[in-house]
């Protein structure tokens, strides 16, 4: 998968995710023909907010996050936040797939 169609895949997520309200799109490009950066502020149903950037790379078939963070906030605090020191996730978009399964 190239690093565009990898970007619109995430924003097909979000946008059909029903436990998010809104998706600010913060920051979207690609540096290089495989490499690319993603940065939104969602709103979520139950008034939380999940942040979330990574910037990844593609190898032709998937794209592969590099560094990545992505925190959800009620309006006071820091409820969990995930980074490069949690190797689970693969990419963003299988993060965002698997938020929208467990919330």
């Amino acid at each position: 998968m190239d690093t565009r169609a990898y970007l619109e895949t995430v924003k097909l997520k979000l946008v059909l995710c029903p436990k998010i309200r809104s998706a600010e799109i913060v920051d979207e490009r690609t540096v290089l023909p495989n490499r690319g950066y993603f940065r939104a502020k969602l709103t979520l149903i139950n008034g939380d907010f999940l942040e979330i950037s990574e910037y990844f790379i593609s190898d032709g078939n998937q794209c592969r996050p590099q560094k990545y963070r992505y925190q959800r906030m009620d309006s006071s605090r820091l409820i969990k936040r995930w980074d490069n020191r949690h190797p689970s996730f693969a990419s963003l978009h299988f993060a965002v797939e698997r938020f929208c399964k467990s919330f």
